[in-house]
């Protein structure tokens, strides 16, 4: 029984270790967490994604980028099917009611009141926004898919354009001139000006900068540490530990789900907030 016990996790531990083989990281856990172009299905083998190459530029489709398509084609299918439910009645119902409560939550909870008047022309990019992390988040909580928001790369991007939505909105309502001249405060020494511009310049790039890593860092984490408390079964080479590392696990993966809503709230919600102070810089 023990000889038995002793082949099948040597069995476990080499399906894990041909698994990321092909990784330029000896580690099988950040092969799991990190972008590729293979996606796969252990122990039933692997899909490898079309490569593609264009004036020496490698444009191959990623995991994270085939990911990315199937959240947009999700979130396109979900608002087509709410936006027909209403042509058959005003009043939604099933699946258009739940769609039409987080857009409702997301106007008068977040939207609205970060950004006070003027607010209409930035919500459907914050509705978008925050669907598209939301779906991102809860996606790669499933077997077999992968979390684009782990990739430093995607959440720089939706930090990237939260920071020029944040420009146009100030420089839209103040002109270029009065918006960058509100960074800095009024009745300031003319010495301490030396010290203060580079700060608020610097201020302007902190905010996105804060908000990809934290949504990247968080993300990342839980999958790590699901995979780490999974891995004890292989380090300890017995299986008596796998009650622990699997009840622990499936307690991180219940908290990830709630970690996956609370990313996407943050962001939007800090989005907006930023928005609204580029518009509002009085306040």
């Amino acid at each position: 029984m023990f000889s038995n016990q002793t082949a099948n996790t040597k069995a476990l531990a080499d399906t894990i270790s041909k698994s990321g083989q092909n990784n330029s990281d000896p580690s099988w856990i950040m092969h799991h967490v990190l972008d590729g172009k293979t996606i796969s299905f252990e122990p039933f083998g692997s899909i490898h994604l079309p490569e593609m190459h264009f004036l020496g530029m490698d444009l191959s489709v990623t995991k994270h980028v085939f990911f990315i398509w199937i959240v947009a084609i999700i979130l396109v299918t979900m608002a087509i099917f709410s936006a027909r439910s209403y042509r058959k009645s005003l009043i939604p119902k099933g699946f258009a009611n739940l769609f039409e409560i987080m857009i409702v939550f997301v106007r008068d909870e977040i939207v609205a009141p970060s950004i006070g008047n003027g607010y209409q022309l930035f919500l459907p990019y914050l509705l978008t926004l925050f669907f598209f992390i939301l779906l991102s988040n809860l996606l790669g909580l499933i077997p077999y898919t992968a979390t684009v928001t782990g990739n430093i790369a995607v959440t720089a991007s939706l930090a990237a354009i939260s920071f020029v939505a944040t420009q146009f909105a100030g420089i839209k309502q103040h002109g270029a001139y009065k918006y960058f001249k509100n960074l800095v405060p009024s009745g300031m020494p003319g010495w301490i000006l030396i010290i203060i511009i580079p700060l608020e310049i610097l201020g302007l790039f902190t905010k996105p900068f804060a908000l990809s890593i934290r949504l990247f860092a968080n993300m990342i984490a839980g999958h790590i540490v699901i995979f780490s408390l999974l891995g004890l079964i292989f380090i300890m080479h017995t299986f008596y530990v796998a009650p622990v590392s699997v009840g622990f696990a499936l307690f991180i993966e219940m908290l990830e789900i709630l970690v996956a809503v609370i990313q996407a709230y943050i962001f939007t919600m800090l989005t907006a907030l930023f928005i609204g102070m580029s518009m509002h810089s009085e306040h």
